[in-house]
């Protein structure tokens, strides 16, 4: 029997971490892709394959791929999981920003996406599944353009189930609420730095700080 190969992003920690760990414990080849492979060991301890992958570099991204489909000859599980949460009011964001965020949790998606797809419609099978967020079905101040990404991307992924459904592939959206990651921490500092002293300081100043002092991961971020 042929072994099913994944490719997770965002696999530094996190989701992307627990997903690649269920994967491989499911019988998978997992390859799991970050920007900041020394934050892997972990994974490679478990059998898991770290790969340099930054979602906002093309060459970065057709690198990962090619190299997969050279040592595997196929793959059949993309899990599009970077991603993070950058807040503020519309009015203080900076479009660089919000241009930014785009980068990481659509375009990067959908750029990964195009290069699994020629090997999985061959195959006639496949599995597609994005990491959005109950983000992506509501809506909360301060959250304009991450909202936007993750409604963005319910988009993408309804669309692109009616294209691959004649060809056996699959899209799967899963959509979190609060989990116990970095990304709470990371998008409260921005909130307060970017909305803090504007127009709308009392709103964005009550946010809770971090409990922890722990680094960002490549899961919840932007890539430096």
């Amino acid at each position: 029997m042929t072994t099913k190969i994944a490719l997770v992003t965002g696999g530094s920690s996190g989701i992307g971490e627990a997903t690649a760990l269920a994967l491989a414990q499911t019988g998978y080849t997992v390859y799991a892709g970050a920007r900041r492979v020394e934050r892997m060991q972990r994974l490679k301890e478990c059998g898991i394959r770290p790969l340099a992958l930054d979602v906002t570099d093309d060459e970065s991204m057709q690198s990962a791929v090619s190299q997969i489909l050279a040592s595997e000859g196929h793959i059949n599980v993309l899990v599009n999981n970077a991603g993070y949460g950058s807040y503020g009011a519309l009015e203080d964001v900076p479009l660089s920003e919000a241009r930014s965020q785009f980068e990481v949790n659509v375009f990067g998606a959908a750029r990964l996406t195009q290069l699994v797809l020629p090997q999985m419609r061959k195959q006639r099978s496949g599995t597609i599944v994005n990491i959005t967020s109950m983000g992506g079905k509501i809506y909360t101040p301060f959250g304009s353009w991450y909202h936007a990404t993750k409604f963005a991307l319910e988009a993408i992924s309804d669309c692109l189930r009616i294209e691959l459904a004649p060809f056996g592939i699959n899209v799967v959206v899963i959509e979190p609420g609060s989990i116990q990651t970095e990304w709470g921490g990371i998008a409260a500092e921005k909130v307060r730095a970017v909305s803090g002293t504007g127009p709308t300081p009392r709103k964005a100043t009550p946010w809770p700080k971090p409990s922890a002092p722990n680094p960002p991961s490549d899961a919840h971020r932007h890539p430096n």
